[in-house]
Protein backbone atom coordinates (compact mmCIF):
# COMPACT_ATOMS: atom_id res chain seq x y z
CA UNK A 1 0.00 0.00 0.00
CA UNK A 2 1.40 3.39 -1.00
CA UNK A 3 1.56 6.45 1.21
CA UNK A 4 -1.34 8.10 -0.65
CA UNK A 5 -3.53 5.06 0.10
CA UNK A 6 -2.50 5.04 3.77
CA UNK A 7 -3.31 8.75 4.04
CA UNK A 8 -6.69 8.23 2.38
CA UNK A 9 -7.57 5.37 4.76
CA UNK A 10 -6.58 7.40 7.82
CA UNK A 11 -8.65 10.38 6.62
CA UNK A 12 -11.66 8.13 6.04
CA UNK A 13 -11.34 6.52 9.50
CA UNK A 14 -11.07 9.94 11.18
CA UNK A 15 -14.12 11.20 9.27
CA UNK A 16 -16.18 8.13 10.21
CA UNK A 17 -15.24 8.09 13.92
CA UNK A 18 -17.63 10.11 16.12
CA UNK A 19 -15.78 12.51 18.40
CA UNK A 20 -16.38 12.18 22.14
CA UNK A 21 -14.34 11.72 25.29
CA UNK A 22 -14.10 7.96 24.83
CA UNK A 23 -12.76 8.27 21.27
CA UNK A 24 -10.61 11.38 21.84
CA UNK A 25 -7.33 9.54 22.44
CA UNK A 26 -7.95 7.22 19.45
CA UNK A 27 -8.65 10.18 17.14
CA UNK A 28 -5.56 11.90 18.51
CA UNK A 29 -3.44 8.89 17.56
CA UNK A 30 -5.00 8.75 14.09
CA UNK A 31 -4.44 12.47 13.45
CA UNK A 32 -0.85 12.28 14.69
CA UNK A 33 -0.21 9.29 12.42
CA UNK A 34 -1.85 11.16 9.52
CA UNK A 35 0.43 14.16 10.10
CA UNK A 36 3.46 11.83 10.08
CA UNK A 37 2.39 10.17 6.82
CA UNK A 38 1.80 13.53 5.13
CA UNK A 39 5.22 14.74 6.24
CA UNK A 40 6.75 11.54 4.87
CA UNK A 41 4.93 11.99 1.54
CA UNK A 42 6.05 15.61 1.32
CA UNK A 43 9.70 14.59 1.80
CA UNK A 44 9.31 11.80 -0.73
CA UNK A 45 7.85 14.13 -3.35
CA UNK A 46 10.41 16.86 -2.79
CA UNK A 47 13.33 14.41 -3.13
CA UNK A 48 11.98 12.52 -6.15
CA UNK A 49 12.54 15.44 -8.53
CA UNK A 50 10.99 15.50 -11.96
CA UNK A 51 8.40 17.90 -13.28
CA UNK A 52 8.74 21.67 -13.33
CA UNK A 53 10.48 23.30 -10.40
CA UNK A 54 9.11 26.34 -8.62
CA UNK A 55 12.04 27.31 -6.44
CA UNK A 56 12.31 31.10 -6.43
CA UNK A 57 15.31 32.81 -4.91
CA UNK A 58 14.20 35.32 -2.32
CA UNK A 59 15.18 38.92 -2.96
CA UNK A 60 14.37 42.22 -1.34
CA UNK A 61 13.17 43.00 2.16
CA UNK A 62 10.12 40.68 2.22
CA UNK A 63 8.27 38.19 0.01
CA UNK A 64 4.53 38.21 -0.76
CA UNK A 65 2.71 35.33 -2.48
CA UNK A 66 -0.36 36.12 -4.58
CA UNK A 67 -2.62 33.08 -4.16
CA UNK A 68 -5.77 32.35 -6.11
CA UNK A 69 -7.48 30.02 -8.50
CA UNK A 70 -6.69 30.32 -12.22
CA UNK A 71 -7.98 33.37 -14.07
CA UNK A 72 -8.71 35.61 -11.09
CA UNK A 73 -6.30 38.32 -12.24
CA UNK A 74 -3.09 37.62 -10.31
CA UNK A 75 -0.86 38.24 -13.34
CA UNK A 76 -2.60 41.53 -14.13
CA UNK A 77 -2.27 42.56 -10.47
CA UNK A 78 1.43 41.70 -10.41
CA UNK A 79 2.04 43.76 -13.53
CA UNK A 80 0.12 46.70 -12.03
CA UNK A 81 2.06 46.61 -8.75
CA UNK A 82 5.58 45.89 -10.00
CA UNK A 83 8.01 45.96 -12.87
CA UNK A 84 7.16 42.36 -13.77
CA UNK A 85 5.92 41.22 -17.14
CA UNK A 86 3.72 38.24 -16.30
CA UNK A 87 1.81 36.78 -19.25
CA UNK A 88 -1.85 37.67 -19.03
CA UNK A 89 -4.70 35.73 -20.62
CA UNK A 90 -8.41 35.21 -20.15
CA UNK A 91 -8.05 31.42 -20.14
CA UNK A 92 -7.06 29.12 -17.28
CA UNK A 93 -3.46 28.23 -16.42
CA UNK A 94 -1.81 31.14 -18.20
CA UNK A 95 0.83 31.23 -15.47
CA UNK A 96 2.75 27.96 -15.66
CA UNK A 97 5.69 29.06 -13.53
CA UNK A 98 6.18 31.40 -10.59
CA UNK A 99 6.66 34.95 -11.83
CA UNK A 100 8.44 37.37 -9.49
CA UNK A 101 8.20 41.14 -9.52
CA UNK A 102 9.48 43.85 -7.20
CA UNK A 103 7.13 46.31 -5.49
CA UNK A 104 8.99 49.42 -4.40
CA UNK A 105 7.16 51.11 -1.55
CA UNK A 106 8.33 53.50 1.17
CA UNK A 107 11.94 52.63 0.45
CA UNK A 108 11.31 48.88 0.70
CA UNK A 109 11.83 46.30 -2.02
CA UNK A 110 8.98 43.80 -1.63
CA UNK A 111 9.19 40.69 -3.80
CA UNK A 112 5.80 39.74 -5.20
CA UNK A 113 5.27 36.19 -6.49
CA UNK A 114 2.51 35.41 -8.97
CA UNK A 115 1.97 31.77 -7.99
CA UNK A 116 0.43 29.39 -10.55
CA UNK A 117 -3.32 29.07 -10.00
CA UNK A 118 -4.08 26.67 -7.18
CA UNK A 119 -6.69 24.00 -7.76
CA UNK A 120 -8.49 21.69 -5.36
CA UNK A 121 -6.27 18.75 -4.51
CA UNK A 122 -3.09 20.82 -4.76
CA UNK A 123 -1.90 19.62 -1.35
CA UNK A 124 -2.16 16.06 -2.68
CA UNK A 125 -0.07 16.90 -5.71
CA UNK A 126 -2.67 17.79 -8.35
CA UNK A 127 -1.53 20.34 -10.91
CA UNK A 128 2.03 20.45 -9.49
CA UNK A 129 0.30 21.58 -6.32
CA UNK A 130 3.02 20.51 -3.88
CA UNK A 131 5.63 22.50 -5.80
CA UNK A 132 3.36 25.54 -5.88
CA UNK A 133 2.55 25.29 -2.19
CA UNK A 134 6.23 24.96 -1.28
CA UNK A 135 6.74 28.47 -2.68
CA UNK A 136 3.86 29.82 -0.58
CA UNK A 137 5.45 28.30 2.55
CA UNK A 138 8.49 30.56 2.17
CA UNK A 139 6.47 33.78 1.89
CA UNK A 140 6.24 36.46 4.58
CA UNK A 141 2.65 37.29 3.62
CA UNK A 142 -0.11 35.55 1.66
CA UNK A 143 -2.43 37.77 -0.40
CA UNK A 144 -5.60 35.99 -1.50
CA UNK A 145 -6.83 37.22 -4.88
CA UNK A 146 -10.54 36.42 -5.20
CA UNK A 147 -12.92 37.16 -8.03
CA UNK A 148 -15.82 39.31 -6.84
CA UNK A 149 -18.16 36.68 -8.33
CA UNK A 150 -16.45 33.67 -6.70
CA UNK A 151 -15.87 34.53 -3.04
CA UNK A 152 -16.44 30.88 -2.11
CA UNK A 153 -13.00 30.12 -3.58
CA UNK A 154 -11.50 31.48 -0.36
CA UNK A 155 -12.51 28.46 1.72
CA UNK A 156 -11.12 26.01 -0.81
CA UNK A 157 -7.83 27.90 -1.03
CA UNK A 158 -7.57 28.17 2.75
CA UNK A 159 -8.10 24.41 3.13
CA UNK A 160 -5.44 23.60 0.53
CA UNK A 161 -2.93 25.74 2.38
CA UNK A 162 -3.94 24.21 5.72
CA UNK A 163 -3.47 20.69 4.37
CA UNK A 164 0.07 21.66 3.40
CA UNK A 165 0.97 22.82 6.91
CA UNK A 166 0.46 26.55 6.27
CA UNK A 167 -1.25 28.17 9.26
CA UNK A 168 -2.64 31.57 8.39
CA UNK A 169 -3.03 34.39 10.91
CA UNK A 170 -2.13 32.14 13.86
CA UNK A 171 0.56 32.16 16.49
CA UNK A 172 2.47 28.88 16.99
CA UNK A 173 0.95 26.75 19.78
CA UNK A 174 2.55 27.22 23.17
CA UNK A 175 3.78 23.64 23.36
CA UNK A 176 7.34 22.59 24.17
CA UNK A 177 8.76 19.08 24.34
CA UNK A 178 12.00 18.21 26.11
CA UNK A 179 13.41 14.72 25.75
CA UNK A 180 14.70 12.88 28.80
CA UNK A 181 16.27 9.48 29.45
CA UNK A 182 13.60 7.75 31.55
CA UNK A 183 10.23 7.99 33.36
CA UNK A 184 8.02 8.08 30.26
CA UNK A 185 6.01 11.12 29.18
CA UNK A 186 5.07 13.80 31.72
CA UNK A 187 2.48 16.44 30.87
CA UNK A 188 2.62 19.87 32.53
CA UNK A 189 -0.02 22.47 31.70
CA UNK A 190 -0.47 26.05 32.89
CA UNK A 191 -4.21 25.82 32.10
CA UNK A 192 -6.90 23.27 32.93
CA UNK A 193 -6.72 21.31 29.67
CA UNK A 194 -9.90 19.99 28.08
CA UNK A 195 -7.80 17.27 26.44
CA UNK A 196 -7.17 14.17 28.52
CA UNK A 197 -3.57 13.54 29.51
CA UNK A 198 -3.86 10.16 27.75
CA UNK A 199 -4.62 11.95 24.47
CA UNK A 200 -1.59 14.22 24.83
CA UNK A 201 0.61 11.24 25.67
CA UNK A 202 -0.68 9.17 22.74
CA UNK A 203 -0.03 12.01 20.28
CA UNK A 204 3.56 12.31 21.56
CA UNK A 205 4.11 8.57 21.25
CA UNK A 206 2.89 8.61 17.66
CA UNK A 207 5.49 11.34 17.06
CA UNK A 208 8.17 8.97 18.36
CA UNK A 209 8.63 10.26 21.91
CA UNK A 210 9.11 7.67 24.65
CA UNK A 211 10.52 9.76 27.50
CA UNK A 212 9.78 13.49 27.49
CA UNK A 213 8.51 16.45 29.49
CA UNK A 214 5.66 18.19 27.65
CA UNK A 215 4.70 21.73 28.66
CA UNK A 216 1.42 23.19 27.38
CA UNK A 217 0.79 26.90 27.89
CA UNK A 218 -2.66 27.34 26.33
CA UNK A 219 -6.04 25.68 25.91
CA UNK A 220 -5.89 23.68 22.68
CA UNK A 221 -7.56 20.96 20.67
CA UNK A 222 -5.99 17.88 19.08
CA UNK A 223 -5.10 19.68 15.85
CA UNK A 224 -3.29 22.51 17.66
CA UNK A 225 -1.50 19.96 19.84
CA UNK A 226 -0.26 18.12 16.76
CA UNK A 227 0.84 21.42 15.21
CA UNK A 228 2.81 22.08 18.39
CA UNK A 229 4.83 18.88 18.12
CA UNK A 230 5.36 18.93 14.34
CA UNK A 231 8.29 20.86 12.89
CA UNK A 232 6.94 21.44 9.37
CA UNK A 233 4.29 24.08 10.08
CA UNK A 234 4.63 27.61 8.71
CA UNK A 235 2.79 30.51 10.39
CA UNK A 236 2.07 33.26 7.88
CA UNK A 237 -0.15 36.36 8.00
CA UNK A 238 -2.66 36.91 5.20
CA UNK A 239 -5.01 39.45 3.69
CA UNK A 240 -7.86 39.25 1.19
CA UNK A 241 -8.29 41.22 -2.02
CA UNK A 242 -11.52 41.18 -4.02
CA UNK A 243 -10.63 41.72 -7.66
CA UNK A 244 -12.81 42.96 -10.55
CA UNK A 245 -14.56 45.37 -8.17
CA UNK A 246 -15.23 47.68 -11.10
CA UNK A 247 -17.79 45.14 -12.33
CA UNK A 248 -19.90 45.28 -9.15
CA UNK A 249 -23.33 46.81 -9.69
CA UNK A 250 -24.49 48.85 -6.66
CA UNK A 251 -27.36 46.46 -5.90
CA UNK A 252 -24.94 43.48 -5.95
CA UNK A 253 -22.55 44.90 -3.33
CA UNK A 254 -24.62 43.68 -0.31
CA UNK A 255 -24.46 40.14 -1.77
CA UNK A 256 -20.67 40.35 -2.05
CA UNK A 257 -20.38 41.59 1.54
CA UNK A 258 -22.64 38.81 2.79
CA UNK A 259 -20.57 36.21 0.90
CA UNK A 260 -17.44 37.57 2.61
CA UNK A 261 -19.03 37.36 6.07
CA UNK A 262 -20.07 33.75 5.41
CA UNK A 263 -16.36 32.95 5.09
CA UNK A 264 -15.39 34.93 8.22
CA UNK A 265 -13.95 37.81 6.19
CA UNK A 266 -14.81 41.30 7.43
CA UNK A 267 -15.91 43.29 4.34
CA UNK A 268 -14.28 46.37 5.89
CA UNK A 269 -10.93 44.55 6.05
CA UNK A 270 -11.10 43.04 2.56
CA UNK A 271 -9.47 45.25 -0.07
CA UNK A 272 -11.62 45.84 -3.15
CA UNK A 273 -9.48 46.35 -6.23
CA UNK A 274 -9.54 46.33 -9.99
CA UNK A 275 -6.20 45.09 -11.29
CA UNK A 276 -7.33 45.84 -14.82
CA UNK A 277 -8.35 49.43 -14.05
CA UNK A 278 -5.58 49.87 -11.41
CA UNK A 279 -8.09 50.93 -8.77
CA UNK A 280 -7.64 50.30 -5.04
CA UNK A 281 -3.93 49.56 -5.43
CA UNK A 282 -2.76 52.34 -3.09
CA UNK A 283 -4.85 50.85 -0.27
CA UNK A 284 -3.46 47.40 -1.11
CA UNK A 285 0.15 48.61 -0.99
CA UNK A 286 -0.43 50.32 2.35
CA UNK A 287 -2.06 47.19 3.84
CA UNK A 288 0.79 44.99 2.58
CA UNK A 289 3.24 47.36 4.27
CA UNK A 290 1.34 47.23 7.57
CA UNK A 291 0.95 43.43 7.52
CA UNK A 292 4.66 42.88 6.86
CA UNK A 293 5.58 45.07 9.84
CA UNK A 294 8.52 46.68 8.06
CA UNK A 295 10.27 49.71 9.55
CA UNK A 296 12.70 52.18 7.92
CA UNK A 297 15.94 53.04 9.70
CA UNK A 298 17.91 55.99 8.34
CA UNK A 299 21.63 55.48 8.84
CA UNK A 300 23.74 58.44 9.95
CA UNK A 301 26.95 57.79 8.03
CA UNK A 302 30.20 59.47 9.16
CA UNK A 303 31.09 62.36 6.89
CA UNK A 304 28.03 61.84 4.67
CA UNK A 305 25.11 62.66 6.95
CA UNK A 306 21.76 60.88 7.17
CA UNK A 307 20.86 58.66 4.24
CA UNK A 308 17.11 58.99 3.72
CA UNK A 309 17.17 57.68 0.15
CA UNK A 310 17.99 54.05 0.92
CA UNK A 311 16.83 53.18 4.45
CA UNK A 312 17.86 50.01 6.23
CA UNK A 313 14.71 47.86 6.32
CA UNK A 314 13.98 45.99 9.55
CA UNK A 315 10.89 44.50 11.23
CA UNK A 316 8.82 45.81 14.12
CA UNK A 317 10.48 44.75 17.37
CA UNK A 318 13.97 44.62 15.88
CA UNK A 319 16.88 46.05 17.90
CA UNK A 320 20.20 47.75 17.26
CA UNK A 321 21.74 44.27 17.29
CA UNK A 322 19.45 43.24 14.42
CA UNK A 323 20.56 46.35 12.52
CA UNK A 324 24.23 45.42 13.05
CA UNK A 325 23.60 41.88 11.81
CA UNK A 326 21.86 43.11 8.67
CA UNK A 327 24.61 45.64 7.97
CA UNK A 328 27.13 42.81 8.20
CA UNK A 329 30.86 43.35 8.16
CA UNK A 330 32.36 44.17 11.54
CA UNK A 331 29.50 46.27 12.89
CA UNK A 332 28.61 43.72 15.58
CA UNK A 333 32.14 42.63 16.49
CA UNK A 334 33.47 46.17 16.82
CA UNK A 335 30.32 47.73 18.30
CA UNK A 336 30.89 50.33 21.05
CA UNK A 337 27.50 52.00 21.31
CA UNK A 338 24.88 53.63 19.10
CA UNK A 339 23.08 56.94 19.01
CA UNK A 340 19.40 57.07 18.10
CA UNK A 341 17.03 59.93 17.24
CA UNK A 342 13.35 59.34 16.60
CA UNK A 343 10.26 57.94 18.25
CA UNK A 344 12.12 55.12 20.02
CA UNK A 345 14.53 57.57 21.72
CA UNK A 346 13.94 59.59 24.86
CA UNK A 347 15.83 62.48 23.26
CA UNK A 348 17.85 63.18 20.12
CA UNK A 349 21.16 61.32 19.88
CA UNK A 350 20.30 59.08 22.83
CA UNK A 351 23.17 56.70 23.55
CA UNK A 352 21.93 53.12 23.47
CA UNK A 353 23.21 49.57 23.47
CA UNK A 354 22.59 46.50 21.33
CA UNK A 355 19.25 45.69 23.00
CA UNK A 356 17.56 49.02 22.17
CA UNK A 357 14.33 48.43 20.20
CA UNK A 358 14.07 50.61 17.11
CA UNK A 359 11.01 52.26 15.55
CA UNK A 360 9.99 53.34 12.05
CA UNK A 361 12.03 56.26 10.68
CA UNK A 362 14.56 56.30 13.52
CA UNK A 363 17.95 57.79 12.71
CA UNK A 364 20.76 55.45 13.80
CA UNK A 365 24.47 56.07 14.12
CA UNK A 366 26.74 53.20 15.12
CA UNK A 367 30.09 53.91 16.72
CA UNK A 368 32.70 51.16 16.46
CA UNK A 369 35.95 50.36 18.20
CA UNK A 370 39.08 50.96 16.19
Amino acid sequence: MGLEDEIRELEEEIASTPYNKSTEAHIGRLKAKLAEKKEELEKQQSSSGGGPGYAVEKHGDATVALVGFPSVGKSTLLNSLTNADSEVGSYEFTTLDVNPGMLKYRGANIQMLDVPGLIEGAAGGRGDGQAVLSVVRTADLVVFVLSVFEIEQYQRLYEELYKNGIRLDQEPPRVSVRKKHKDGITVNASVDLDLDEETVTDVLRERGYVNADVTVGEQLDIDRLIDGVMDNREYVPSLVTVNKADLIEPDYLPTVEENLREHDIDPDEAIFISAEEEKGLDALKETIWEELGLIRIYMDKPGRGVDREEPLMLREGDTVEDACEKLGGEFKERFRFARVSGSSAKHDDQQVGMDHELADEDVLRILRRK
